[in-house]
């Protein structure tokens, strides 16, 4: 039950400010869930999927989804994804870990500057 509620919880945040899934989900699983840093990413992306589907469907039924631009970043998302997953295995747990919390500050520090 604890699952689906957090499930929920994310699902509304990414389907509101389209983030969350992998910015609240990765440190969900790995420190409530107490799963491997790898094992913490492959699993949120793999939950993330429906999210953004069913997101998308609502999103386009309002007409603020743009088809040209969606497509062609997804094509770029796939190949960075492919190479993103290869390099996966052979960064240490630990580089993931400073890697995203260096991600994490430059993503709010933006955000902040705007």
């Amino acid at each position: 039950m604890k699952k689906l509620f957090i499930g929920i919880i994310i699902g509304f945040i990414s389907g509101m400010f389209s983030a969350g899934g992998g910015l609240i989900l990765v440190p969900i699983c790995t420190y409530a869930f107490k799963m491997d840093e790898k094992e913490a990413r492959a699993t949120t992306l793999f939950c993330i999927l429906p999210m953004v589907v069913s997101t998308a469907i609502i999103y386009n039924k309002n007409n603020f989804l743009d088809w040209n631009l969606g497509i062609k970043c997804a094509i770029g998302g796939i190949v960075g994804g492919i190479i993103g997953g290869k390099l996966l295995n052979k960064i240490s747990n630990k580089w993931l870990q400073i890697f995203f919390i260096l991600f994490l500050f430059y993503a709010g520090f933006s955000l902040i500057m705007r």
